[in-house]
């Protein structure tokens, strides 16, 4: 254990993000300045967002970019192996922004339990379940979306981690929910595991069609993770003062020339319908209330997920080009070790 393979940014995408563009790299095993507070941990399990391809552009943001050289930021679950902080001992499962490495320091302030909810909560469980998707698809559906009983409620990227957990709560909150998909697979697995009302498969179907069909009040809550044309699809049935919360567009992440964006926005205004992008890091202060609703779902069997769990170091860029081409089946992790006892 003298050496931390890691994988740096190489250059920057322009289209399509692949392997190309990260190299893998030696360095030496870093070492914790316990006097400092620092604690050494070993990576676990590597989780995968589809912002990362946003992370890679050189441009501003939420957060500052990956920097060339650098090696690429994830959110990681790992375990402490070198340690003089009371709270955090050797052994400890801590999540982090570990990256995609084997070992990384971190201050305590870095670093929180992975293991907070309940027992039975596997290190794959904190980046999923109770993971940033579902943080961001609690307050994004309920704080931004807002839904009330009885409105219908449209999820695009529905078969998604972010999108199947707000298809699930939307539910759970007396909605009508209606998903769209990407092939039949996708599509039963929402209709029979997570309870939804319809679902409408992007890749067979035409959505305008449907939409036209299934919603004749129209949407009242739409939550997209996509944008393109399945936003101005969604626009085009939105009701009179519906609500739209933006997540994501991943149907143009990787595009070299942005598609032009919907020519329908006059509708918002004559149905007066409010279209609110947002961020889950402004939630930070009230994680730990969210994760305990979640927590409380899960244990009574009123929320189910699925875990994509890929495995090896030498994996990681192919990994996350799964996001982009639809290959997951769910939550998009990466194993590369089991705990210690």
């Amino acid at each position: 254990m003298t050496v931390n393979r890691q994988w740096l940014l190489k250059q920057r995408p322009h289209g399509m993000l692949g392997p190309e563009h990260f190299e893998l790299h030696e360095a030496p095993l870093p070492e914790a300045d316990f006097g400092a507070g620092e604690i050494l941990v070993k990576v676990l399990y590597v989780a995968f967002e589809p912002a990362m391809r946003g992370w890679v552009e050189d441009e501003p943001s939420y957060l500052p970019p990956v920097a060339l050289g650098e090696v690429m930021r994830a959110s990681t679950v790992g375990q402490v192996i070198a340690s003089e902080k009371d709270e955090l001992p050797v052994g400890t499962l801590v999540q982090g922004m570990g990256g995609w490495q084997e070992y990384y320091v971190a201050a305590p302030g870095d670093l929180v339990p992975a293991m907070p909810l309940h027992e039975g909560v596997t290190p794959s469980m904190a980046l999923s379940v109770f993971g940033a998707t579902s943080m961001t698809a609690y307050f994004g559906l309920l704080d931004v979306g807002q839904p009330r009983e009885g409105d219908t409620v449209l999820v695009s990227g529905a078969a998604g981690a972010t999108g199947s957990v707000v298809a699930q709560i939307a539910k759970l909150k007396g909605c009508r929910v209606i998903g769209i998909a990407g092939g039949e697979e996708k599509c039963r697995w929402l209709l029979d595991s997570c309870g939804l009302d319809e679902v409408i498969d992007y890749k067979n179907e035409d959505i305008d069609q449907r939409l036209a069909q299934l919603c004749p009040l129209g949407i009242n809550v739409f939550f997209d993770n996509v944008g393109g044309d399945t936003l101005r699809s969604a626009i085009e049935q939105m009701a009179d003062h519906g609500r739209i919360a933006l997540c994501g567009g991943i149907s143009g992440y990787n595009d070299e020339t942005p598609e032009p964006g919907p020519d329908n926005l006059m509708i918002l205004v004559k149905r007066r319908v409010k279209m609110q992008g947002f961020i889950v890091l402004d939630y930070l202060d009230r994680f730990a209330d969210a994760a305990a609703e979640l927590g409380q779902w899960v244990m009574e069997g009123k929320l189910v997920w699925r875990e994509d769990v890929q495995e090896g170091f030498d994996n990681i860029p192919t990994t996350l080009q799964r996001l982009f081409t639809g290959a997951n089946q769910g939550k998009q992790l990466l194993k590369l070790a089991d705990p210690q006892e």
